[in-house]
């Protein structure tokens, strides 16, 4: 077993960490509001585990921020470059997702790679206080929006105006790339 831990790893486990803290939460208090357990943020934190994407989405919904905030440095503004970027895996799927912006522009940008029979489910509290674009780059993605299904290929995007529960799935044998596009709405 390798000793060596993802320099991304130890990124995301202090974001959440952040997050925490600057809210004065305790693990318990996170783990009610996101329906993750206390001894897996307590791991995440300590960089002991990646999360899965499902697990950032449930992370990122009990904070109200984009999954962004926690896959970025605080401080990424300006330029980003291919070549310095860090790939977030997801163990669970093989899913991988690029930043394209950082956490203080107004719109959150990613591209995200699933591989062939991946399933990412979020809840609709992920969408809370935010509007999202899918668009299709490469290959075929089957578009959960809560009970609607949609099909989408190469050039199709489809907009979600109401947090509802999301699933990306690539029911197909290639990989699916696609863009995702959150702008963020004012808090009623």
């Amino acid at each position: 077993m390798s000793n060596i831990v993802d320099p991304l790893v130890v990124q995301i486990a202090a974001r959440i960490r952040s997050e925490r803290e600057r809210r004065r939460w305790t693990l318990a208090q996170v783990a009610d509001a996101s329906g993750v357990s206390r001894a897996m943020i307590n791991r995440i934190e300590r960089a002991e585990s990646s999360p899965t994407a499902v697990v950032l989405g449930k992370l990122a919904a009990a904070f109200q921020v984009p999954i962004s905030v926690l896959l970025t440095p605080d401080e990424a503004t300006g330029v980003h470059r291919t070549a310095d970027a860090a790939e977030w895996h997801d163990p669970a799927t093989g899913y991988r997702r690029r930043q394209i912006t950082g956490p203080r522009f107004p719109a959150d940008v990613a591209e995200v790679r699933l591989p062939p029979g991946a399933r990412v489910s979020y809840p609709a509290a992920s969408l809370a206080f935010q509007r999202e674009a899918v668009w299709v780059l490469d290959g075929r993605l089957t578009f959960h929006e809560g009970d609607a299904v949609h099909e989408l290929d190469p050039g199709d995007s489809i907009e979600v105006d109401e947090p509802v529960p999301c699933v990306f799935a690539n029911t197909s044998d290639a990989e699916c790339r696609y863009a995702v596009v959150l702008a963020r709405v004012e808090r009623p």
